[in-house]
């Protein structure tokens, strides 16, 4: 427990930075952008101090914004009821439902008999699972149904007598699904909002859709190397748990397996509601194209799934499949974490910054590849304080009349910028995937940092190189 005396230190340290900044920011920047980057920088020393709870700093902005007349009160409550969120409430309420029934444990217990018993490996399958599912599902429904089933492998793995590290290895599962689910993402054009978005607005401004396979051909091998970097530098650089398989360990994943039984009725249930669930997230895009009465979306279905395990009843009489007494073992904090981050980073916007240090970008288009650099990084870590998906909507004009003033084809600014939108890995709340694993309790702070700006690193570097050498032979 963090001492009370240190938290009042960077409680103090952090509106001295934010006062700091106020008072002696650049000439250039107006009365709003000092105040909203005053705020921003409060809240991220709290954040990472953890001067306070994260979920308690997340509600700064709700205050602090109407306050200082960066934004309205409803605008900032509105940030709050984010589709997104709710796309939250939903998974994690599949993500109950799937642990109360003990379906997780089955799962769990299955991926260990077939990866073996050794945290390496274990953690290996996780990465090659998670990657190849976000290829086809948003990168938050990968993660939400990996979730819970990793974290029954964690638990399983904890109660081994073992000479490991039982917290790195429970560590890196639990990023390893977030940046799994990350990187697999950007590999197809329906892997992640953010690709959507800006196949959309291409598709919008210059009247022609991006090709599917051109996309995959470009950024399949992206997505292959970044996941063979997470694995080595997870396991194998920062966090290695030398847990080793043993026969003790595969024995009692074996007596774990035939003590559980057969699948009750209860269970079978809640994979149902788990496999529809997945299947409307993997065809919606089909299903909204062939008929035109409804239209799905990512949130909606999993708003639809938590309804269904309220009505859909359970094996134990008068009970459903889930009951609201279950829903105190939801992480509520997480919700308002997230919340938080996108009022942050709609009172930056609305005060013009991003535009502005966007314009700034383009000061350097006398060299391609110097704004090609600038653009990725930028992209990267400017997402991890900006909802991806609003940052590609955000940016996608502006890289597109950047391209379009220097007579360049725009993917090669637009692509580029749109993959680093969807690698920020060092904050929580960077993307819903961060998010939702942080929420575990196995993730320290200063943990994801480190381990997201290796990573980020990485992802300029492998961004770069195929922006710069590949991409312009593929899209001729």
């Amino acid at each position: 427990m963090k001492c009370w005396k240190s938290s009042y230190v960077f409680f103090g340290t952090g509106i001295l930075l934010a006062l700091l900044f106020y008072f002696f920011a650049p000439a250039s920047l107006d009365e709003q952008e000092r105040r909203a980057v005053g705020v921003g920088i409060l809240m991220v020393v709290w954040w990472v101090s953890e001067a306070l709870p994260m979920p308690v700093v997340a509600l700064l902005p709700l205050v602090a914004f109407p306050l200082l007349g960066i934004n309205k009160t409803e605008a900032v409550a509105a940030s709050y009821a984010n589709p997104a969120i709710y796309l939250f409430f939903g998974g994690f309420m599949l993500g109950l439902a799937i642990e109360k029934w003990n379906l997780h444990k089955r799962i769990a217990l299955n991926i260990i008999h077939t990866t073996g018993t050794s945290g390496n490996k274990i953690v290996l399958g996780f990465i090659l699972a998670t990657g190849f599912l976000s290829m086809w599902l948003s990168n938050t429904a990968t993660t939400m149904m990996m979730y819970p089933i990793a974290m029954s492998v964690i638990s399983v793995m904890e109660h081994q007598n073992h000479n490991g590290n039982s917290k790195n290895f429970a560590l890196t599962l639990m990023l390893a699904i977030a940046y799994a689910s990350n990187f697999g993402g950007i590999a197809t054009i329906i892997g992640t909002p953010p690709n959507v978005a800006y196949a959309g607005y291409y598709l919008e401004r210059y009247g022609q859709e991006l090709d599917f396979f051109k996309w995959f051909l470009l950024c399949a091998p992206i997505t292959a190397l970044l996941l063979a970097a997470l694995y080595w530098v997870m396991v194998k650089g920062l966090f290695p748990n030398h847990i080793l398989a043993s026969p003790g360990a595969a024995a009692y994943v074996a007596a774990e397996k035939q003590a559980l039984g057969k699948p009750g009725k209860s269970e079978k249930r809640v994979l149902v509601v788990f496999a529809l669930t997945a299947l409307l997230w993997i065809f919606r895009s089909l299903i909204n194209d062939i008929q035109s009465v409804v239209k799905l979306d990512d949130t909606i279905i999993a708003i639809l799934a938590a309804i269904t395990l309220f009505i859909v009843p359970s094996e134990k009489k008068g009970h459903a499949l889930l009951d609201w007494q279950d829903t105190s073992k939801m992480a509520w904090g997480i919700l308002l974490l997230f919340g938080g981050g996108i009022a942050l980073a709609d009172g930056l916007e609305n005060t013009g910054l991003i535009q502005k240090t966007g314009n700034w970008l383009a000061s350097f288009g006398h060299n391609t590849t110097l704004l090609l650099l600038l653009v990725i990084v930028f992209s990267l870590f400017i997402g991890e304080f900006m909802s991806n998906i609003a940052q590609v909507i955000v940016f996608a004009p502006l890289v597109s009349a950047m391209a379009d003033s220097l007579h360049l084809n725009p993917v090669l600014l637009g692509i580029p910028m749109t993959l680093a939108a969807s690698c920020a890995g060092m904050m929580p709340m960077a993307t819903p995937p961060n998010a939702i694993v942080f929420a575990s309790g196995h993730i320290k702070f200063k943990d994801m940092v480190l381990t997201g700006f290796v990573l980020n690193l990485i992802a300029i570097a492998l961004i770069m190189i195929f922006s710069w050498l590949v991409l312009p032979l593929i899209w001729i």
